[in-house]
């Protein structure tokens, strides 16, 4: 089984990435991009069966910093 993971800073956050890309997007004369939060996917191929759990604590253990970060999971 194919599982997705999206990680995305938190609300609040500072996301410099984010500033970098958006300001880059500006100067090559993209008007109106009032804002870019950077994130990660991250794909997973697990053994058939695995539960959504599981996976959340991959999330919690490694795959996401829960501090500033936030995961969503997307089983395939």
């Amino acid at each position: 089984m194919k599982a997705r993971v999206y990680v995305m800073l938190k609300t609040g956050v500072l996301d410099p990435q984010g500033e970098a890309v958006r300001h880059a997007l500006g100067t090559l004369g993209f008007a109106g991009v009032e804002g870019v939060r950077q994130g990660k996917v991250i794909e997973l191929d697990l053994a058939d069966g695995t539960s959504e759990a599981v996976i959340a604590q991959m999330c919690d253990k490694l795959l996401a910093n829960t501090v500033i970060e936030s995961y969503r999971i997307e089983v395939l």
